[in-house]
Order: structure tokens, then sequence, then C-alpha cells
């Protein structure tokens, strides 16, 4: 960590979620001024330690009222808006929070004159039949249509510790004889780890990311969601049967899933799973890549078994248990 803190301010939206830490410790690290603009500031105490005394304030904000997020901006030299939902709730709609959530931040950011960051997800589009993506990519063009200057960064699913992809597969697999293959597991999916995206971020700020260009984030591989389980069950130790779905199917049971309060599947993310996640040849063609950032992604095979010990059958002691049958009475 430096020894100096820079006079940058810099205002992170969503800062206490998963991408969040890792952002907020990459900016610590360098030495800027952190606001973590969140609806419960109480609730982002873990982020103190991850840099000095007084480097790290938590804020209230909520993307549907202009009055906070303009609040958690004043004097901020940049903004960074890293606020995303997988499911809906009754407060919380995917128009709200990725389109005119998004919108409210590249407003004030263009008000305020401050450089804004916005990290949306490759899928966004439009013409997709997931409302999740539709909303994204809507998000997208009003924050560029508030602010040209933005940097937009998609990501693919992401890895790291407290992931919502992995840790979820593998908590499954710990009770379940079986995991399904939505649509016949060949979805393509480039996982990327959530520090080098907060890496991506930092460069959205001090360059070498371009403003008003949209950058797709992506890892070295690129795996079928079936190669995903399988990597992850070799990880946890466990056999598992693997269950082609069809699409169809996949979503009649997601429309029961969706009830629960966090449903494991709902019928958008299985609309979702109809395309692949994964970084286009036209960001390849035009340099929109993490390649273009300075960034080399780190493999999963590197990371994801450092977390996932947790799923084994003796955890982090695997190794080190003897086997019973050879000792000698």
């Amino acid at each position: 960590m430096t020894d100096t803190v820079l006079e940058t301010l810099v205002t992170v939206f969503g800062g206490s979620g998963f991408l969040g830490r890792h952002v907020v410790r990459e900016l610590a690290k360098l030495g800027y001024r952190i606001r973590v603009a969140v609806r419960r500031p109480e609730l982002a105490g873990h982020l103190q330690p991850l840099g000095r005394v007084g480097q790290i304030h938590a804020v209230q904000a909520n993307l549907r009222h202009q009055d906070s997020v303009e609040a958690a901006a004043r004097d901020a030299d940049v903004l960074i808006n890293l606020v995303g939902i997988l499911f809906e709730r009754a407060r919380q709609k995917f128009d709200a929070v990725h389109s005119f959530g998004a919108e409210a931040v590249a407003l004030t950011a263009a008000a305020f004159g401050a450089r804004l960051v916005h990290v949306s997800a490759i899928g966004a589009d439009e013409r997709s039949p997931s409302h999740y993506a539709r909303s994204k990519a809507i998000g997208e063009k009003l924050v560029l249509a508030a602010l040209p200057a933005a940097v937009i960064l998609r990501p693919s699913i992401l890895f790291g510790p407290e992931d919502s992809f992995f840790n979820r597969f593998a908590s499954i697999a710990r009770m379940s004889p079986a995991l399904p293959l939505i649509g016949g597991g060949h979805t393509l999916f480039q996982p990327i780890f959530a520090g080098d995206v907060a890496k991506a971020v930092v460069a959205g700020i001090e360059g070498p990311a371009q403003g008003g260009r949209i950058y797709e984030l992506g890892g070295p591989e690129v795996r079928s969601f079936e190669e995903l389980m399988r990597f992850m069950l070799a990880t946890i130790e466990r056999r598992r049967l693997l269950i082609p779905i069809p699409f169809a199917l996949a979503k009649l049971q997601a429309s029961l899933l969706a009830l629960a309060p966090r449903p494991l599947l709902t019928p958008d993310q299985v609309e979702l799973l109809r395309g692949d996640n994964v970084v286009s040849d036209e960001a390849k063609r035009e340099g929109r890549t993490i390649a273009a950032l300075g960034i080399e992604p780190i493999a999963m095979e590197s990371v994801v078994p450092s977390y996932l010990w947790r799923f084994r059958k003796t955890g982090q002691y695997r190794e080190q248990m003897p086997d019973v049958r050879d000792q000698k009475l």
C-alpha cells in the first residue's frame, strides 16, 4: 500500500459487494480517497481494513433517489458504478437499477464534471430475450448519452472467493446427487478474476482505457457450462451426475425456484443462458479487450481451488489426512 493518500476522491457506488471489495482494495493500494456509496453503510465496515485510517468512508445512497446519488458524488473527482442485481425483488427491478440508476449516476457525473467508469456485463443487448441483458444495454446507452466520455466495462462471469457462480454450484453439489446442464451445458463462458476487473476499473481512471468506449473483459480461457461444472466437481473432489435439461423444462423449473427469497435460478437467467458469455470478435478487432488495458488475466485454475476447498469432504486437510488402511495397528 502506498504511504501517501492522494487528493483524488473516488465515489464507488455498490462498493460493498463482491466486485466492490476488489475495486476498493485496488484503489486503496494506490492511495485514493474512497467514498463507498451503498444502501446500508452500517454493513460496509468490512471495507475499513482495506485502507489506512480515514481513507475509506461509507455513505448512504440509493440509485432510485437522485438526491442521494448527488450527495454521495459531491466533490468527487471520479464516480464508479458497480451496482447490479442478478434477480428482481419487490423494490429492486432491473430497469430501475441497471438502466435509470445508471443514468442517474452518469447525469450526476456530468453535472459535477467528474469522470465515470460504469461496469455493465457481457451479453448486454437491447434485443436479448433476457430482461437483465436488455436493462444492461439500455443503461449503457443512457450513460453514454449523459456523459459521452464515460468508460464502460463489460465483464464475463466473475470468479473469486465470494463469487456467486462457483460457490453456488459447489454448495448445491455438496447436497445434491446431480447437477443440471441447462440447454445441454453448451453455453460458452470466459470467466474472469474479480481482481482483474478491479484493475480494469483503475485503467478507466488512470488510462489506458479511452472514454466513450465499451471494453469487454474475459479471462484467458473459454469454457462451456459443462466444462465449468466438471472443473468445479474435480476441484471439490465430488462425483455428481450431470443431467442435460432442455431450456423449456429449465424455464419451467426456474419459475418455481424464483419464488424463493434468494432463488438458485430464475426464468430470466435461463433466457440469458441461451447466448454465449464471451468477448466478441468485434471487441477483439477494435482493441476493446482487457489486453488493450495492459492487463494479463489470471487463469481460474490458479484461484478457484484456493477457496472451493471448503466444499471438499475434509476441507483444506484433504492432502494431510493419512489413509487409515495404511496404518499398522
